[in-house]
């Protein structure tokens, strides 16, 4: 059988594959008869190799190829990807075109006793010619494509609430809510979060708000993202109440001044990119950033014009010289701080 397995979320790769390992058997006798290839540098004769092979001690034999395909779909340097079906039936006469020709003519030869995955990384088009020879063997019953791409934002909350349910668990859906947001689409940082708050729960109930806000790493960050957000918003008394939960929270006031800092540094850098026709991917992408402070910094951007966003670089640097001259005391300086931004976002007209 021929496993096409593809898509960007790590999490759904591997699950992918672990039935596939599983079906082997016993896990020292499956080693016998399992066999990984680096895509990118393998020989397709390596590869034929392999599955050819009958399996030992195990019902089967499993070879797992991974970045075979995106290799196969560029020619050489320099040149287009290769994606148009009219081209295998004109031929190309380059290496990764003969290669890519002999693994479509080898696919319906593959033996019954062999499970052949091929993995890659990101979602093939829909044109690729291995993509499609594997869609027409799977028609026939002798092959299964596997799409591994996490689910849209909207729909994390339920992925959460039905992966808590398989764990024997249950989650507040305003608590999945809350995970989802603060985590992203990243399945595989979502399921270790889920499993540490599964822990911490230790079977007393739902996982519920405060467990996730308690533990997840990025609730403090968020904390910060809402009280830049009320100072765009020009909302004075939300931030001051915001500043004094994390100055209580434990939360020392250079850190809070240091996040308040880097939170302004990335919505001077998300308004310039956005400037430029840069999408939330590419900026989350460009600049390192989690999808979830991408999201929050391009809403927050657009309350502020660049120069006032220049301008507030002077203001932070007279507090954090004031935090540590001792000029004021530090949660005054930190008060005094927000009611001067608010009053700057004020004066300063929305993008």
């Amino acid at each position: 059988m021929i496993y096409l397995i593809h898509g960007p979320d790590e999490l759904l790769r591997s699950e992918a594959l672990a039935p596939l390992r599983n079906a082997l058997g016993p896990a020292e006798l499956a080693e016998l008869s399992t066999t990984w290839f680096d895509g990118r540098k393998v020989s397709l004769s390596e590869i034929v190799h392999a599955c050819d092979a009958l399996p030992f001690l195990t019902p089967r034999r499993l070879v797992i190829v991974e970045g075979l395909i995106g290799r196969l779909s560029r020619r050489g340097k320099g040149e287009e990807e290769v994606e148009a079906a009219e081209e295998e039936a004109t031929g190309d006469s380059t290496a990764t075109g003969r290669d890519r020709a002999a693994l479509l003519a080898y696919l319906p030869q593959l033996p019954e006793t062999t499970d052949l995955a091929l993995v890659e990384n990101a979602i093939l088009p829909r044109a690729n010619p291995v993509l499609k020879r594997v869609e027409e063997l799977a028609r026939q019953g002798r092959a299964q494509v596997v799409l591994c791409d996490a689910p849209p934002q909207a729909e994390l909350p339920a992925w959460i609430v039905q992966r808590a349910q398989r764990k024997g668990a249950s989650i507040e859906r305003a608590a999945a809510q809350e995970l989802a947001t603060y985590v992203g689409r990243n399945l595989r940082l979502l399921d270790n979060e889920l499993e540490k708050l599964i822990a911490y729960r230790g079977g007393q109930g739902a996982i519920t708000q405060r467990d996730v806000r308690l533990l997840t790493p990025y609730t403090q960050e968020a904390n910060v993202f809402e009280l830049v957000d009320a100072i765009g918003r020009r909302d004075g008394p939300t931030a001051l109440r915001l500043l004094r939960q994390l100055q209580q929270g434990g939360a020392a006031p250079l850190y809070l001044l240091s996040m308040i800092v880097r939170q302004f540094r990335i919505l001077l850098q998300v308004g310039e990119l956005a400037a430029q026709g840069m999408g939330k991917d590419a900026i989350a992408e460009a600049l390192g950033l989690h999808p979830y402070p991408t999201q929050k910094a391009m809403q927050q951007s657009r309350q502020w014009r660049v120069a006032d966003l220049e301008a507030v670089y002077d203001r932070l640097l007279a507090t954090d010289v004031a935090i540590k001259t001792g000029q004021l005391p530090d949660d005054l300086a930190l008060e005094l701080l927000v009611i001067d931004l608010c009053r700057r976002a004020a004066t300063s007209p929305a993008l």
